[in-house]
């Protein structure tokens, strides 16, 4: 193994920064799936005067993802020891499975409480992910503070409408 991370225009630097993306989008698809088709539902819901308009969501979450991507990516690329790469890289994995978890338990399942409870496992995921890549890449772990920021206004967000919407059946 060599001490120096391989140069980031290397062929195999870009296809791994291609599979990170797709992975990463895959993902976000996958959550879409379960999301648009109940954007009607979760129009009836009330909601806390510091929602953002829906547009606002896609914007966002696609700068996450692509940050994500490229976190990963940055991980997967540097000379560090295999085991820290593979625990980081599970982890990474682990909260990615999450995010499209919660986008099945709230809006597929129609359940802010299902949400809630997947959330605060993700924001612990995100959290582990973060601690895992800073062992192997600071930047890495740098790039998704904005994701764990996003994540954690999402909880508040998920949290609010749970309570607003209790009563309903």
């Amino acid at each position: 193994m060599s001490s120096a991370a391989e140069p980031i225009t290397s062929k195999r630097s870009l296809i791994g920064l291609g599979v990170a993306l797709l992975i990463c989008f895959a993902a976000s698809l996958i959550g879409s799936a379960f999301t648009s088709p109940n954007l009607a539902w979760y129009a009836t819901l009330e909601k806390p005067g510091f929602t953002p308009p829906n547009s606002v969501f896609p914007i966002v979450w696609t700068i996450l993802f692509a940050m994500m991507a490229v976190s990963a990516w940055l991980v997967w690329r540097q000379p560090a020891d295999d085991g820290d790469k593979k625990t980081a890289l599970t982890w990474f994995g682990i909260q990615l499975a999450l995010n499209v978890l919660w986008s099945f338990a709230f809006f597929q399942m129609h359940s802010p409480i299902a949400g809630l409870a997947v959330i605060l496992w993700l924001l612990v995921a995100i959290v582990l992910t973060m601690v895992f890549f800073d062992r192997v890449s600071r930047v890495a772990a740098l790039l998704l503070i904005p994701y764990l920021l996003w994540v954690g206004f999402a909880a508040g967000l998920n949290f609010a409408i749970w309570a607003l919407n209790a009563g309903a059946a």
